[in-house]
């Protein structure tokens, strides 16, 4: 029992490591844009140069290559639920707010939730399902929603999907592999697709020292880090906890944003972001009680 505990600990504290990672990606992008890069040269950056890392790990760790089915998951993962979930959101972006958008990607934890109890039988419980609820209202708040034509609606919607059936996939096939074979197969077959869509779009490369540094931050803290640590806490917790758990990331968004872009924080946005964390700590008692 202390065994369990304590593995509960660990994956709570990986994925809130996680969302903390990923909620840089938005800081670190506005910064790219600055220094002359566009959305496709970003992705492939990103992939294409943290599946090598990720496969120096592999070697240290001395792990198998994925192969077989498993290989395939993980290619549709990283070509499918990466760039798939990534070209939505940016489409989304030219037909409703930026608010909204965000909004609306952060319903993935509802759909995972449901396909969890669908799939795989996972016990949806009451107060899972009133954090949810409370987690959603203090995004809601926080990223401060505006209105939007019915497209934008559409593709950020799917773009939750994309994402919440990428978290299914990803539990079920960590099962049977470790988080840095799943993610260094994720990094390269999401970077050979971006890399196909930067070369169609034309590369955007980074003018400036500054921007390269930016590029090896994309890399290191908003792709590798939280990539893999999201899929061991995955492995621990499950989908339904660790997406409710990544409700972090806008938080941190949030504050990073005040922080180095000098926005403000409205009453409003400091409200949500309350919500959220208390969701958030409510949740993690909640899964460290059950038995």
């Amino acid at each position: 029992m202390r065994v369990d505990f304590m593995d509960r600990i660990v994956g709570i504290l990986l994925i809130a490591v996680s969302a903390a990672g990923f909620g840089t990606l938005a800081i670190l992008g506005r910064y790219a844009y600055a220094a002359g890069m566009d959305t496709f040269t970003i992705l492939s950056f990103r992939f294409l140069l943290a599946a090598p890392i990720m496969a120096v790990f592999l070697i240290v760790r001395r792990e198998p290559m994925p192969r077989g089915s498993a290989l395939l998951w993980l290619s549709a993962m990283g070509a499918i639920g990466y760039v798939g979930q990534a070209f939505c959101y940016l489409s989304a972006l030219k037909y409703a707010s930026a608010g909204l958008v965000a909004l609306l990607l952060y319903l993935y934890p509802v759909f995972v939730t449901v396909f969890s109890g669908l799939i795989f039988r996972e016990r949806v419980t009451g107060i899972k399902l009133l954090l949810l609820g409370v987690a959603l209202a203090g995004i809601a708040l926080t990223v401060g929603p505006g209105g939007g034509r019915l497209p934008g609606i559409v593709l950020a919607t799917l773009a939750a999907v994309i994402y919440s059936c990428y978290i299914i996939v990803g539990a079920r096939v960590m099962r049977q592999l470790s988080a840095v074979q799943s993610s260094t197969i994720i990094f390269a077959s999401a970077g050979a697709v971006s890399c196909v869509l930067m070369i169609i779009n034309g590369a955007h490369l980074p003018v400036t020292m500054e921007g390269w540094a930016v590029v090896a931050s994309l890399v290191l803290i908003a792709t590798v880090l939280p990539a893999v640590t999201f899929l061991a806490g995955l492995e621990r917790i499950g989908p339904a906890n660790a997406s409710m758990l990544s409700t972090l990331e806008p938080v941190v968004t949030v504050l990073l944003a005040a922080l180095l872009l000098g926005e403000t924080l409205p009453p409003m946005t400091l409200m949500g972001g309350s919500l959220i964390l208390a969701s958030v700590i409510l949740l993690a008692r909640s899964e460290l009680r059950q038995p």
